[in-house]
């Protein structure tokens, strides 16, 4: 009996060592494994977008360079399937994270930015409503800050939005709605 109880302890010991020399001599989970638990990943499928692929591209790594607790991969199975089509630009948002994106041509033919679109869309996705303030400061303000607008990236009120839906699992978007781009008649 004693013998055992020797022998556990001495297992438990050693056991004890070995995960301190596994994590560089502290018993504690480094902050950076945490964190990056926290990190909600969206996978998107771009391969429909046609020639919208670099712009859809270049969108999710102006918002991966902006938020923390979330990130856009392309992959599979998709989160968010992007296509492209003849209309106005829209987004589907089934929930948060989820969803379809339609790259629309007549957008581009009357002037607006494919980068620019491919962000504001990917918006939708992150939670955010249209804003149609027209400015171009707003990324969510879409097509209403008009043609000459190439601003691709969202401001810091947007940002913090989408780190707070992600954070609490909220949403500003009514899911299950199409927003779309085009103008208001």
């Amino acid at each position: 009996m004693i013998i055992r109880s020797a022998l556990r302890v001495c297992a438990a010991l050693l056991l004890g060592l070995a995960l301190l020399a596994g994590t560089g001599g502290t018993a504690s989970a480094a902050p950076d494994a945490a964190e990056a638990a926290a990190v909600r990943t969206i996978r998107y499928d771009a391969t429909r977008s046609a020639e919208f692929r670099s712009a859809v591209d270049e969108g999710a790594r102006i918002w991966n360079d902006r938020v923390s607790n979330v990130r856009l991969v392309a992959g599979s199975p998709a989160d968010v399937v992007i296509v492209a089509d003849d209309g106005w630009p829209r987004a589907r948002v089934t929930s948060l994270g989820r969803g379809t994106i339609w790259m629309g041509r007549q957008a581009v033919r009357e002037g607006h930015y494919t980068v620019r679109i491919a962000s504001h869309e990917l918006g939708h996705i992150l939670g955010l409503p249209d804003r149609r303030t027209g400015r171009c400061t707003d990324l969510m303000s879409g097509a209403s800050a008009g043609t000459s607008c190439r601003k691709p990236d969202p401001n810091s009120a947007e940002i913090a939005e989408v780190e707070r839906n992600f954070a609490n699992g909220l949403i500003s978007v009514a899911t299950g709605t199409t927003l779309t781009e085009a103008p208001a008649r």
